[in-house]
């Protein structure tokens, strides 16, 4: 049985492919591109694969997803809909998402970017910040990511809720359902984005949403750049509708070197590190996923296209 190993960036390619060699060394593991009998692919492993690859093994049992959307997979429009598509989700990659969101949240809770801003300046600043729980802090998205992101955050002392569709969040969290979006955007101050992308979460963060968060609210996107419209956010740093945006994902990346979020002041840049993956932690959970569908077992994070990604 052969696995097929794809990804945009040569370098990365190499180190997937042999950690997972070394790992699974009852598979033949290659990169896609080196394979010349497509039938024999029984596993596909990829992040961004080319359009077509997939479709193009007759044989695949299941694609693995080296992250934790399937998005690039269902890009796909000739993705075949009854292969199973298993998320890599695993302590490593949760505890680095954890980590950022604490970081960025804090920053901009303690004013981080005005104190830095006064030091430019030569000002000796002074700013009262309230104390955590005084402050409100929404995380989009209540799946695995989100929902460890607000606990942590509520381990911190924050005032936190959560909104997803169903509106199911951990306790000690304040759960939001679809259907109170505008309560939600209302009640916070720094909101989080760790939603999956899908038709009807695509450009979520867009000027009418933004209208309706107190002014001077502040976004942290770590899900995917899909999820915000770029030319809204400017405008609305503009106004000062929104104060500081922290965004980790972009719709182009790397993000072109002419773009506006470069040089804006109130624009965090960080190049999607939030919880990147790599084939020491990501490769230990990938390969524990294909020996349970060896074995004719389910693993926890399979799902399907179509089903909410």
């Amino acid at each position: 049985m052969t696995i097929a190993i794809s990804l945009p960036n040569p370098e990365k390619l190499i180190w997937w492919t042999d950690h997972l060699g070394a790992l699974l060394p009852e598979h033949e593991v290659l990169a896609a591109a080196d394979i010349t009998r497509p039938k024999e692919v029984t596993y596909a492993v990829v992040w961004q694969p080319p359009a077509g690859l997939l479709s193009s093994y007759p044989n695949l049992r299941a694609t693995i997803s080296i992250g934790a959307g399937i998005d690039h997979v269902a890009a796909d429009p000739d993705y075949p809909a009854a292969i199973p598509v298993v998320k890599t989700i695993g302590p490593d990659m949760t505890q680095r998402m954890c980590e950022y969101v604490a970081l960025h949240v804090l920053r901009l809770h303690r004013h981080l970017p005005d104190l830095q801003d006064a030091q430019r300046r030569g000002a000796w600043h002074q700013i009262v910040t309230p104390t955590a729980p005084n402050r409100k802090v929404g995380v989009l998205g209540q799946g695995h990511l989100g929902r460890h992101a607000a606990l942590t955050l509520r381990g911190l002392g924050f005032d936190v809720a959560g909104w997803s569709r169903s509106g199911a969040a951990p306790d000690g969290i304040d759960g939001y359902d679809g259907g109170a979006l505008d309560a939600f955007l209302a009640r916070n101050d720094i909101f989080v984005c760790l939603l999956p992308l899908t038709p009807d979460t695509r450009g979520i963060l867009c000027a009418d949403a933004f209208a309706k968060m107190p002014k001077g609210a502040s976004i942290i996107n770590a899900a995917r750049g899909a999820h915000l419209v770029e030319d809204d956010l400017l405008a609305a740093l503009e106004t000062g509708q929104i104060a500081q945006a922290t965004l980790d994902v972009f719709n182009t990346e790397p993000l072109p070197e002419a773009h506006a979020f470069w040089s804006h002041p109130n624009v965090l840049i960080t190049p999607h590190v939030a919880s990147l993956i790599d084939p020491v932690s990501g490769g230990e959970v990938i390969a524990a996923n294909i020996r349970t569908l060896d074995a004719g077992e389910v693993p926890d994070a399979l799902t399907h296209v179509g089903r909410g990604y």
